[in-house]
């Protein structure tokens, strides 16, 4: 397969990251071994990001094109997924440069790394060929196992790098059989060709519907869907605060789009089997994020017990674009809930991440008592985030449920909504907790010694574009749902 000119315009995005990914360890090696100063080295990163998310807005902006024989596609959902990831690595890094578990020595490397995952996700969004998205999601996870056994605390992040390394590799390989069993039937891994013959092998073929639930459960196990979700609390703990950011939102976004792809073969629409049984792993995450987090007290594995929780919702938006025969509806809510979680979440582990003294720290909810006295900007913020999460007006928390549960309304999934609303009514209760924590309790609050203000500058950007973005969801959903028309 030969490459021209256009196919190399197309994935410039991913070259960009690439040249700025290998400047910082190249100018280590040159210098024997030693690190640019961290600010440099992190201006290098972010350089690198915002580059490829103009380079990304240029060559997706028009009408969709594909790129290597069709193994790529730069439409809409490519653009605007891309987009939505790397604002979330770019806001991950400024967690990064302040963290005691990631600053200081192998900031270099850490740099290379998170570039090298983000040119994974572009290539997991733009993936028009399931070999394709297998790659993307490889390169995408194998840089993320390596980033979480870096942090400099020695022994939950290396356990959590090892958990996530072993059931990653086990749920790739599903993923991989899956294609398999695809390529037998269809006799092509080329997406638009399993689109064409979905409606007729579904009904047909076992080996095909086999082969299409294994590639759904290979999702389901990268997005936190319950009964696969058991690794999410032990490795969002475990590795290091702005790794576990970046994992709630980047990985998780680009996650849910790849799989928004693979749905639109309109599966769902032939085989019921396949439709209950999606139906009931999003009803029964939902309870056990929302349920499990009732009783945890740390505060990172309240927000993982969350996220999946909020899995569980962005899978009804999910089922609801398998099920649609306009699929911009459904498809544009849950890329507006993509990006409203993202703020949120990010936003939050972001105040975790600024109470970490060093890389052992441990935050609890009970710690946030007195914070409100002692660092009210950030109490205020992380109670617009907790709000948010909670799905209450006017944040973007509360539209982003909305258009989806409204599109899910549109196309008879009226119990699914129903577990839904009953589940962000239970979510209320452990997300006004560490509020009342903060404001009706008195305590010491230990905060960190440095001023960081890489991380408040992430937090009240979060901050502020969780309200906006709520006030302003009109016009954002129809670009959004025009852009995916």
């Amino acid at each position: 397969m030969m490459a021209g000119f256009k196919d190399v315009f197309l994935v410039s995005p991913l070259i960009l990251l690439f040249i700025f990914s290998v400047i910082p360890i190249t100018a280590k090696v040159l210098r024997g071994n030693v690190e640019l100063p961290p600010f440099a080295t992190l201006l290098l990163g972010l350089c690198g990001i915002f580059g490829a998310g103009i380079l990304l807005h240029i060559v997706s902006g028009g009408t969709a094109v594909t790129a290597f024989e069709r193994s790529l596609v730069f439409d809409g959902l490519t653009k605007w997924m891309g987009l939505l990831a790397l604002a979330a690595a770019a806001g991950s890094l400024l967690l990064m440069f302040d963290n005691p578990a990631t600053n200081g020595e192998q900031f270099s490397e850490l740099i290379f790394l998170t570039l090298s995952s983000v040119s994974g996700m572009l290539i997991l969004v733009s993936a028009f060929d399931l070999l394709t998205v297998f790659i993307g999601l490889e390169t995408m996870s194998l840089s993320l196992y390596l980033m979480i056994a870096m942090s400099h605390e020695q022994k939950l992040s290396k356990e959590a790098a090892f958990k996530y390394f072993i059931l990653g590799s086990f749920a790739s390989a599903i993923f991989l059989y899956g294609i398999s069993f695809m390529f037998g039937t269809v006799g092509s891994t080329y997406i638009p060709d399993v689109i064409k013959a979905t409606p007729e092998l579904i009904v047909s073929s076992r080996v095909f519907l086999f082969g299409i639930t294994l590639l759904i459960l290979g999702f389901c196990f990268k997005v936190s869907i319950a009964p696969f979700h058991a690794w999410t609390p032990d490795v969002y703990q475990g590795a290091p605060t702005p790794h576990t950011a970046y994992m709630a939102t980047a990985i998780k976004a680009v996650s849910f789009g790849a799989f928004l792809r693979l749905i639109s073969t309109k599966s769902l629409l032939h085989s019921e089997n396949l439709l209950d049984l999606l139906q009931w792993l999003a009803v029964i995450t939902m309870l056990v994020g929302n349920v499990a987090a009732i009783v945890q007290n740390n505060l990172k594995r309240m927000l993982a017990y969350s996220s999946i929780a909020h899995s569980g919702y962005l899978l009804v938006g999910i089922i609801t674009v398998g099920f649609s025969d306009k699929i911009e509806i459904g498809a544009s809510g849950v890329l507006f809930y993509l990006t409203s979680y993202t703020l949120m979440t990010l936003g939050a582990f972001a105040i975790v991440s600024l109470m970490e003294r060093d890389e052992r720290s441990v935050i609890t909810v009970d710690d946030l008592a007195g914070y409100a006295k002692k660092k009210p900007l950030m109490a205020f913020c992380l109670t617009l985030f907790l709000f948010s999460l909670a799905g209450i007006p006017p944040t973007v928390g509360f539209f982003g449920k909305f258009y989806l549960f409204t599109a899910a309304l549109g196309e008879g999934l009226v119990w699914l909504v129903i577990w839904g609303v009953l589940n962000s009514v239970i979510s209320v209760y452990y997300y006004l907790r560490p509020i009342v924590v903060m404001y009706m309790k008195d305590g010491e609050v230990e905060d960190s010694d440095k001023p960081m203000f890489a991380t408040r500058t992430a937090i009240i950007i979060s901050a502020i574009l969780v309200v906006f973005l709520g006030l302003a969801s009109g016009p954002i959903f129809e670009v959004f749902e025009k852009a995916l028309s």
